[in-house]
């Protein structure tokens, strides 16, 4: 009984909202596509051509930077369907899937890029842990291999029969079932974000109580905090309201009749918020590597946009020199 009043309240939902289009989606995902593409191929490009002097935190940034590019080839079949409510239902599954394994990879990403930073500037001498940074490649295998192994199953055999499927507004039925909600909130956030926080404290302390750290001409300490902050609000800002929706649309259980559309919706916008993250990523780039500041001139991208385009004074101001 309770999957009959499940898809008849889904597909409730779904009719509200069938002839509309959805602006907010829209504008959204076409923010994030254009500046993603952009400042993702740019940092693609930097960190390819810096063979000599890559480091194993750029290892996981340039991997981090390709899944960003994968969601970003995605977004513009999303812009399609919210402005046209019509869209083939498998695309919408891979396109679904590249989603779900981006915001998981992004999360396991992250974490080893903070990680990598902690141990590098709070055990420096180790040679247990300069042999453990080297295994950086390996890591990224792996977690590639866990994200899509892992997100499969959401996508391609979680829904059972007979269920109606609507594109990206389709009820999240595998995702929020006890044991893939549980390895959801456990594996793919809480843990990452137990790591990010401890490692985050770890590097404040380093930098604030070691006089070598904070006069390293290698270790700057605001460029340190800048990237701890960025990388907890990116973690943050992104992948909580998802983790969160997943919650509350768990905790419904036998209740499913009072689920409100509105909770669904707000799941949705949960979904596009994880987006973000695509477009938000660059800047623990531009924080943590010295080489990616110097590379690139913040000054030619903000003229890429085309409300910049035409604010140049005529002056020739400074720029970031194009050699490490």
């Amino acid at each position: 009984m309770q999957n009959v009043t499940l898809e008849s309240k889904t597909e409730m939902c779904y009719n509200e909202t069938k002839g509309q289009k959805n602006i907010i989606f829209v504008a959204v995902y076409a923010l994030v596509f254009v500046a993603g593409l952009i400042l993702n191929l740019m940092a693609i490009v930097v960190f390819f051509c810096q063979t000599k002097s890559r480091s194993h935190t750029t290892v996981y940034m340039t991997n981090l930077a390709v899944a960003d590019l994968f969601l970003v080839c995605t977004l513009p079949f999303r812009i399609y369907y919210h402005y046209h409510k019509i869209l083939s239902q498998k695309i919408c599954e891979i396109a679904g899937l590249i989603l779900l394994a981006n915001m998981y990879g992004s999360i396991f990403l992250l974490t080893c890029v903070c990680l990598d930073r902690c141990v590098a500037v709070c055990f420096p001498l180790s040679s247990r842990v300069r042999e453990g940074r080297k295994k950086a490649p390996l890591v990224c295998v792996g977690i590639w291999i866990l994200t899509i192994g892992a997100s499969l199953p959401v996508y391609l055999t979680g829904g059972k029969k007979g269920q109606q499927k609507h594109c990206f507004e389709s009820f999240p039925y595998y995702a929020i079932q006890t044991t893939a909600l549980t390895t959801s909130l456990v594996i793919g956030f809480g843990i990452p974000l137990i790591i990010m926080v401890v490692c985050s404290w770890g590097l404040v302390r380093a930098i604030n109580k070691s006089t070598a750290v904070q006069t390293d001409n290698l270790v700057n300490s605001s460029k340190i905090q800048k990237m701890v902050s960025t990388n907890l609000a990116i973690f943050l800002i992104c992948f909580l309201p998802y983790h969160v929706m997943l919650g509350v649309l768990h905790a419904y259980g036998n209740k499913i009749e009072d689920l409100s559309c509105s909770v669904i919706s707000a799941y949705h916008y949960s979904l596009m918020i994880a987006c973000l993250n695509a477009s938000l990523d660059p800047l623990t780039y531009y924080f943590t590597t010295e080489t990616f500041r110097k590379k690139v001139d913040m000054e030619v991208v903000w003229k890429l946009w085309p409300l910049n385009s035409h604010s140049s004074d005529g002056n020739n101001r400074s720029r970031a020199p194009l050699n490490t």
